[in-house]
């Protein structure tokens, strides 16, 4: 996990899922490796927001 994660209540980070400067919304199951400077909700953590830092 990178620096300046943002996890938010009820979300599940599973085993193998890598996570760079991200924010993780509430109730985000994130399986998979979730791009740098994204927001990812859902129960797929889909990313809903891309930003260039």
């Amino acid at each position: 996990m990178a620096e300046n994660v943002w996890i938010r209540a009820g979300a599940t980070i599973l085993p193998g899922a890598s996570i760079g400067r991200d924010m993780v919304a509430a109730g985000a199951v994130v399986a998979d490796d979730v791009p740098p400077a994204s927001l990812v909700t859902g129960p797929k953590a889909t990313v809903r927001q891309r930003w260039h830092i």
